[in-house]
């Protein structure tokens, strides 16, 4: 076996080695004294380098026997330090696609609830406007179909009462023929009228007039007081009534209505002493005569 050059190692007694009997007390004593020596001079001299100058040491160092390296190790990439926790409060995560079109449906139907909505209030305001309109056309329509009537009813009317005067006309016009004329007549001795006979009632003709047209006056309602009606009558030579109208009011209309009546139910009136029937009359009303 080759030494490489080192020097033949120390041959040492085995007694040597041996540890110390424990029948001497002194020997331990002496060994324990000499280590606490030992560590307190360890301890100065450690306390004293430092206060003095370093002092530049070499060393080589060699080696007896050649050695290989290990092979080296692979760099491990130490991991990054964690991020210092942050008081805001992290952004969610962005909703799933799912979701996403659930919304989008959601949000599609809620604008057509309101735009269907808003649709049925217009339509309702419309159907509002043409009903209205649709009223303020009849109640128009109504309006002109009532003046329409009326004033059918007054030319009528009118109509009636130029009926009756050219009765009236044609019936004096007759009368006046069948008396004729000449210096003989009914009259006074001192008249001096060329007409055949006075063209006025006898004096009580009024009131057998009044005679005949009392019993068929019917109060429906009580007359306060004792007003008075006159009333203009429009005779036929055969003393039908062919018209009558108030000339001067009682100034109530209840007794002025009753009146009239009592004009249309008598339909005809007496003639006078002389057989004549005037063609005109006017007689006074009232309700306490």
């Amino acid at each position: 076996m080759s030494t490489l050059g080192l020097p033949p190692p120390l041959m040492v007694p085995r007694e040597s080695l041996r540890p110390p009997s424990a029948d001497s007390p002194r020997a331990g004593l002496a060994m324990s004294a000499l280590a606490h020596a030992g560590l307190m001079a360890a301890l100065a001299l450690g306390v004293q380098w430092r206060t003095d100058e370093p002092t530049s040491v070499s060393a080589e160092l060699w080696a007896a026997v050649p050695q290989i390296a290990a092979p080296a190790r692979p760099e491990v990439a130490e991991p990054e330090p964690a991020p210092p926790p942050s008081n805001d409060r992290p952004a969610p995560p962005p909703p799933p696609a799912a979701e996403r079109d659930a919304d989008i449906a959601l949000e599609k139907a809620r604008r057509e609830r309101e735009e269907k909505a808003r649709w049925q209030a217009e339509e309702q305001r419309r159907l509002e406007r043409e009903k209205k309109a649709e009223r303020d056309k009849l109640e128009r329509e109504k309006i002109e179909r009532d003046r329409a009537e009326r004033l059918e009813a007054q030319r009528k009317d009118k109509a009636a009462e130029a009926q009756r005067e050219k009765l009236r006309q044609e019936q004096m016009r007759r009368m006046a023929e069948q008396l004729g004329s000449g210096p003989s007549g009914t009259g006074a001795p001192g008249s001096a009228g060329t007409a055949a006979r006075d063209a006025g009632p006898s004096a009580n003709y009024a009131g057998r007039i009044l005679a005949r047209i009392k019993p068929n006056i019917v109060l429906t309602d009580e007359v306060t007081g004792n007003p008075r009606a006159e009333v203009e009558l429009r005779v036929a030579p055969d003393g039908s009534i062919i018209g009558r109208r108030i000339i001067q009011s009682s100034g109530n209309k209840v007794w002025d209505d009753t009146v009239l009546r009592a004009v249309d139910r008598t339909a005809v009136l007496p003639r006078d002493t002389d057989g004549r029937v005037p063609s005109t009359i006017v007689v006074g009303f009232r309700p306490r005569d």
